[in-house]
């Protein structure tokens, strides 16, 4: 506790609460869709793979709009770039109560693309919580900053009540003084010390043109222009990345050739694409695989999403003792482990919770061991790197539900989701185990050096004598 309050008095501890109610009720918002997806299609007709669709647009929305905005955070305060998620993430939550009438599903997708502006704070409030500490604490910053996945547990416990009493619609409402209270902290307290570089206008224009084409590509895929059926749907996270990669500066395109980028961003598409999609999805999970009531599949979904949030710095700071490098590599294997179990036994109720508990656990931790590298490994580039790794991130979080869809659909059983995921998690794990060595070089030099003399001459290693050499 001494050393923790240490660490919190190292920097400035009300820019990092601000911050973390930021991430907080921007992820409220960010999953909205997700524990009111029973009560929606009880007023809209949708099948198995539209619904999957429906809650994974904001995923997907926030996962491509965290490249923009961790490049216009890369060029203006990022208090200015927090205050303006706040108000664009609360425009859903104004309009559908307003409506006279049941939106159209058309309408729904279109402001699911501006809740995930609420997931986008990802690339925001990460950098700009850890600004103002030092580097030997990043771990457990950048963990308590972004433990605002607990947002997610606000949403099974309030929103399912709110629509049971007075309908879907003025349930989302509810997210309204959240978001009020996270600016207003935001404008008090936050405070950002990171580098700046390049045009503002530049990199708000490419905000803003992002947010118009995802909509265009939204409604395009659902029209069918992309191809029928779910060939769009698939490819519609292609595309938006390419857009997204398309307005990025040249300057800031190179980490995109960097073969730690890619796998960081692999890395993160499993452990927080796990985390927000399946938080997105367990829900229809629940009720359609357990027949398990809407309230009480609500109330799980928010105890999941609360383990998985609350082991997020607990992963940070493990990854702080032994590196992300070694945290990661038994993380990933974890996650597979679970998936294959859930894909071969389908387990009743009691195995499935077990199951969907340890792969939460998993993803939290995974998360903080993930971010706690990169400041090691991108010195000077958090913010672009929080947008680009977090995209990935959030693309994983689009293809779970989306893929969890398509196998109930065609198949009648989630067997072969689980098993893709879990196949998904395998393949990182070796590409981990493979960079081992090369990473434990810039994530801990010392480790890194144990490591090479206990390869050299096993017998001397832990002797004062190969110590002191």
């Amino acid at each position: 506790m001494k050393n923790l309050k240490h660490a919190l008095g190292s920097g400035n501890w009300r820019s990092l609460v601000a911050c973390f109610l930021y991430f907080d009720t921007g992820f409220t918002v960010w999953v909205l869709y997700g524990p009111l997806a029973p009560f929606i299609g009880k007023s809209i007709a949708m099948t198995a793979a539209q619904q999957g669709f429906l809650v994974a647009v904001p995923v997907l929305s926030a996962a491509i709009l965290r490249v923009a905005l961790g490049n216009l955070y890369q060029s203006t305060n990022g208090r200015r770039v927090a205050l303006m998620g706040v108000a664009i993430s609360a425009l859903p939550a104004i309009v559908l109560p307003l409506l006279p009438t049941t939106p159209s599903y058309t309408l729904l997708l279109v402001l699911g693309v501006f809740l995930g502006v609420g997931g986008g704070s990802f690339a925001v409030a990460l950098p700009m919580a850890g600004s103002s500490y030092p580097p030997k604490v990043q771990g457990l910053v950048l963990g308590l900053a972004a433990a605002g996945n607990i947002g997610a547990v606000l949403d099974g416990f309030l929103f399912p009540h709110v629509a049971d009493a007075f309908g879907w619609q003025y349930a989302t409402a509810a997210a309204l003084p959240l978001l009020a209270i996270a600016g207003i902290a935001l404008f008090a307290w936050g405070e950002d010390r990171g580098e700046k570089a390049g045009s503002t206008g530049r990199a708000l224009a490419g905000f803003g043109t992002m947010l118009a084409g995802l909509i265009a590509l939204v409604l395009a895929v659902n029209a069918g222009v992309f191809g029928s059926g779910k060939a769009g749907v698939l490819l519609l996270p292609v595309l938006g990345a390419a857009g997204a990669i398309a307005l990025l500066p040249a300057r800031y395109r190179g980490v995109l050739t960097e073969r730690d980028t890619w796998v960081m961003m692999l890395v993160y598409s499993i452990t927080f694409g796990g985390f927000v999609g399946m938080s997105s999805y367990v829900t229809l999970l629940l009720t359609t695989l357990y027949q398990m009531p809407k309230l009480e599949a609500g109330l799980f979904m928010s105890l999941l999403a609360f383990l998985g949030a609350i082991v997020r710095p607990m992963g940070g700071y493990l990854a702080d003792r032994i590196t992300g490098v070694r945290a990661l590599t038994g993380l990933l294997a974890a996650i597979s482990l679970a998936d294959f179990a859930f894909a071969a036994w389908m387990p009743p109720l009691a195995g499935g919770i077990a199951v969907l508990v340890c792969l939460y656990l998993a993803f939290g931790l995974g998360n903080g061991a993930t971010f706690q590298l990169v400041p090691h490994r991108w010195k000077g580039k958090t913010g672009l790197l929080s947008g680009v790794i977090g995209a990935a991130g959030g693309i994983g979080g689009f293809y779970l539900p989306v893929v969890m869809g398509i196998a109930k659909e065609s198949t009648g059983s989630y067997q072969m989701g689980f098993a893709t995921f879990g196949a998904i998690a395998a393949c990182a794990c070796v590409a981990i185990l493979a960079l081992r060595t090369q990473w434990l070089v810039w994530a801990n030099p010392v480790a890194a050096a144990s490591e090479l003399v206990h390869a050299a001459n096993p017998a001397r290693v832990g002797q004062p004598a190969a110590a002191g050499k």
